[in-house]
């Protein structure tokens, strides 16, 4: 059964003449009666009453114009609704990211690209490096940011997946700053430091685990307690509660202020770096312009 037996039928009813329903659906008149009976075939049964004069509908004739009426304004509201969402997909861009790296290398590029997004909308998804890559994969996000370092396993085949690299950061040692601008909380081969750490569940756990177990000079630390938020960790170390790796584009003005000092000297600092990953296959106008700024050196 096709859509267009349904609104030939529509206009047959409401006609009352095979010439002039032609005529509205712009088809010839043999062409409008084969349709017709194609309709009565699919439908087993006659829907139009043999005779001269004004066209008459059978009883089941009459039964099915209701149904075809509600089918048709179904199907053309339907199409309107998917229309509407494809635009609105051709005009939006998904971002998957961790929460760290959306409040800072994200957020950096954001101001490069802002003057994009008046064509569209670019969402934002933050969670662990696992989910990140899992939202690419499964087609969920045009773009994944990702932490890029030896410790890290990134499961996205070459072959699929590009990526550039957008920026490189590192994760300091820092501790509450004392008004004489040492640091409340240092390294000391004597005793343990108060040590706030990161959840394995983070990618930044990961680091500082691998920087830990594979550094000679790895610090003796009290660890005080576990959390997974990144900007917990900022504030934990602030208030003076414990040193923690932090990463340096999160904290640099801490620093320069006096609030935050290093724990330990630069040999601890963790070097990483930010890659930004996409689908081979080609994606939206807009994200491939977002792409194409995202890319550059």
């Amino acid at each position: 059964m096709q859509l267009k037996w349904l609104e030939d039928f529509i206009a047959l009813a409401k006609e009352r003449s095979f010439t002039r329903a032609a005529e509205l659906r712009h088809v010839t008149h043999p062409a409008f009666g084969r349709r017709i009976r194609a309709l009565e075939a699919w439908a087993g049964t006659p829907l139009v009453a043999q005779g001269s004069g004004p066209v008459r509908l059978t009883p089941a004739g009459e039964a099915f114009l209701e149904t075809a009426e509600q089918l048709t304004r179904n199907l053309t509201e339907s199409r309107a609704e998917l229309q509407t969402i494809a635009g609105r997909h051709a005009r939006s861009v998904t971002l998957a990211t961790g929460r760290t790296l959306a409040r800072t290398v994200v957020a950096d590029w954001l101001m490069r690209v802002r003057t994009l997004l008046l064509d569209g909308e670019l969402h934002i998804l933050t969670d662990s490096l696992e989910e990140t890559v899992k939202a690419l994969q499964q087609g969920d996000a045009d773009f994944a940011v990702l932490f890029h370092h030896p410790a890290l396993v990134v499961p996205l085949d070459a072959r699929q997946y590009s990526h550039a690299t957008i920026a490189s950061d590192k994760l300091v040692a820092l501790s509450q700053a004392l008004t004489s601008g040492e640091p409340r909380h240092a390294f000391n081969p004597n005793t343990p430091t108060p040590y706030v750490a990161y959840a394995r569940s983070l990618a930044l756990g990961r680091l500082v685990e691998d920087h830990l177990a594979h550094h000679p000079a790895a610090p003796r630390l009290q660890r005080l307690m576990e959390c997974d938020s990144p900007d917990a960790h900022h504030e934990y170390v602030l208030k003076g509660l414990g040193m923690s790796w932090l990463p340096w584009s999160l904290t640099h003005a801490d620093v320069k202020a006096g609030r935050l000092a290093r724990a330990g000297d630069k040999h601890m600092d963790i070097r990483f770096d930010v890659r930004v990953y996409r689908p081979k296959r080609k994606l939206s106008a807009l994200a491939e312009s977002m792409w194409a700024e995202l890319a550059k050196p």
